[in-house]
């Protein structure tokens, strides 16, 4: 049985080849657009570690890497506040760091080291933060969602002006829980952002093989929940229009959705860039998605405003991979769980004996 073909929704965004522009960064301080380089870099070369690290043997836990989406996690991030609770899903090595986990941490935990973020017991996809809003991420498509939009709750309830996130991907807007998420949170007007990073694959399907229409958006738009449908692949697109947004939310205008279309480099898991697994998924794709990079185009478009931050620019590159270095060597050298970690950290110390 042929499938229906239809024609993007998405325009240019969809197109491999457009959005190659270096950007404008005319209106930012400097400081501001070295911050975002520096955490797009530090994402960009944790993931290629974990991938080397994968290929070596040495990373035993399923690894899903956002290589080329990092623009989205930073551009949110840099505008929520302590008190906020986002939460994230299978691939969110990302949100993670975004949101101010270190790379010793998760090093550690893809490892299996005590030492890691979820204490060596819950690998790649079980990321915890909580000291720093990341709330966790887990391997459930979708999972999370329903969770943020309770913290979006408690966060009308408490009147404090704190907001939820919940990161997710195209293949969650799959999942009944999704829509039954942002209907509650229409009728509630809660303070969520939901932030759907729309890499055009679930798993290995194109989304032209899975759903009608290649937008998202258009579930949050039936729900009348407020959504923009963005370069996720620009980094000052995702922060102006998250800035945008989380200033209405903060002011009760509640809740919005946030959808930023980008293209992972590597396939559905590992290292791997997954092009002969008999799917839309083509090599000439990849390498015109790659002319995108969110992290080339920023710092192209800062040597183009000022050529005096080159050195500036180096620098980071330099202690970015020293930083990661030196990470790898911590968690290598790190002690795994002691046997009685096994139940303490699944079950809680406190309570009734009964």
């Amino acid at each position: 049985m042929r499938m229906k073909e239809h024609k993007s929704e998405l325009g240019s965004l969809a197109i491999p080849s457009e959005h190659t522009n270096d950007l404008d960064v005319s209106r930012y301080a400097s400081g501001h657009l070295l911050e975002m380089y520096r955490d797009m870099v530090r994402i960009r070369r944790l993931e290629e570690a974990v991938a080397e690290l994968d290929i070596a043997g040495e990373a035993k836990c399923p690894c899903h890497l956002c290589i080329g989406q990092e623009a989205a996690a930073v551009g949110v991030a840099r505008h929520l506040n302590e008190g906020d609770r986002a939460f994230g899903a299978h691939r969110s090595h990302s949100h993670f760091l975004a949101m101010g986990g270190t790379t010793d941490s998760i090093l550690c935990e893809i490892l299996g080291k005590a030492s890691g973020c979820s204490k060596g017991m819950g690998g790649s996809m079980h990321l915890f933060g909580q000291e720093f809003g990341f709330y966790g991420s887990v391997p459930i498509v979708a999972g999370t969602i329903p969770l943020a939009v309770g913290a979006a709750l408690a966060a009308k309830m408490d009147g404090n002006g704190a907001i939820a996130v919940a990161f997710f991907g195209d293949g969650a807007s799959e999942e009944g829980v999704l829509h039954e998420s942002l209907n509650l949170a229409s009728q509630y007007q809660l303070p969520i952002l939901f932030v759907c990073e729309n890499n055009l694959y679930s798993s290995h399907l194109d989304i032209a093989q899975r759903q009608p229409s290649d937008t998202i958006a258009r579930f949050a738009r039936a729900h009348k929940v407020m959504a923009e449908v963005i370069d996720g692949n620009d980094v000052l697109k995702v922060s102006e229009t998250t800035d945008d947004m989380v200033s209405k939310l903060r002011g009760g205008e509640g809740p919005g959705f946030l959808e930023a279309i980008t293209y992972r480099w590597r396939g559905h898991v590992g290292p791997d860039e997954n092009i002969d697994v008999g799917v839309r998924r083509k090599a000439s794709d990849i390498v015109a998605w790659k002319k995108r990079d969110p992290i080339a185009r920023l710092r192209q478009g800062m040597l183009t405003q000022s050529a005096e931050l080159l050195d500036q620019l180096n620098e980071i590159d330099k202690s970015i991979a020293k930083e990661i270095q030196d990470s790898i060597g911590i968690a290598r050298n790190a002690d795994y769980p002691e046997l009685a970690q096994n139940l303490s950290t699944v079950y809680s110390a406190g309570g009734s004996n009964e």
